[in-house]
């Protein structure tokens, strides 16, 4: 299935994919084939894989076993319908937002079609992966877990959680690097240069997320219980936080976002 692969796209989500297919076990960096309208791009790629083909035409991915569009969504249909992709071949889009039923209009409706929204710390290996599938089969549906769990963590999910999944994982990283800015301007207030607190921040972040992902029982109740002392000083900065509406606000920052 994963003979060769083209991606119509370089931007930062294309390219971020291609580098992490290069380097991965699933696809050979000579099977990968990136297409560009502006040569910049495909040029910085290359000088980083040589052995990835690259091209200023779409056509020259179209015959790619797997198909990956990387475009903006308003570009998609523009992309995709002169090259009349057909079965055997496999669709995969990042193009939020676009529906399977949008994107059969643009090739062969019986295609087996995934829709793939990483987030941006795919480029550091370390995506949450979200991945709906139609007229996949379970080997063609594992693979293409198995390629993204190599760039962090792939999950499966139905269509219809795309919105509420995507705002957890995708702008959710957004939130998260809003907690981060605003530690960090605290500590900077209390006395530390902003390299210090952001290292401190981000290494705090890295390991409460570790403990929540390495053991299934976990929960961020008990990880909390765990260092609030009854009249300690992490309890009152909890309780602070919610006398705030830390976790009305989170709630909101998601629904805003679906």
């Amino acid at each position: 299935m994963l003979n060769t692969i083209g991606f119509l796209g370089c931007g930062n989500m294309g390219g971020a994919i291609a580098r992490g297919l290069a380097q991965g076990h699933y696809v050979k960096a000579s099977e990968i084939i990136v297409t560009n309208p502006s040569t910049a791009k495909l040029d910085k790629l290359k000088a980083e894989f040589p052995d990835i083909h690259t091209s200023t035409n779409n056509k020259d991915a179209a015959d790619a076993d797997v198909v990956v569009v990387a475009v903006k969504p308003w570009k998609v249909e523009e992309v995709l319908k002169p090259l009349r992709l057909r079965q055997p071949q496999i669709l995969i889009s990042v193009a939020a937002g676009l529906t399977f039923e949008n994107l059969a209009h643009f090739v062969d409706p019986e295609m087996t079609i995934f829709r793939v929204i990483p987030n941006t710390a795919i480029a550091k290996g370390a995506s949450m992966t979200l991945i709906a599938c139609r007229n996949a089969t379970d080997e063609q549906t594992q693979k293409v877990l198995n390629v993204f769990n190599e760039m962090g963590l792939a999950m499966l999910i139905e269509e219809k959680q795309f919105a509420a999944a995507t705002s957890l994982a995708s702008c959710g990283i957004a939130y998260v690097m809003k907690y981060v800015q605003a530690a960090m301007q605290a500590g900077v207030e209390a006395g530390l240069r902003p390299g210090e607190a952001k290292k401190m921040v981000a290494q705090t972040l890295d390991g409460a997320a570790r403990l929540l992902l390495s053991d299934e029982n976990s929960h961020p109740a008990i990880e909390i219980e765990k260092v609030t002392t009854p009249g300690g000083v992490t309890i009152k900065g909890v309780n602070s936080l919610e006398h705030d509406g830390f976790t009305s606000a989170v709630i909101k920052a998601f629904k805003a976002s679906m």
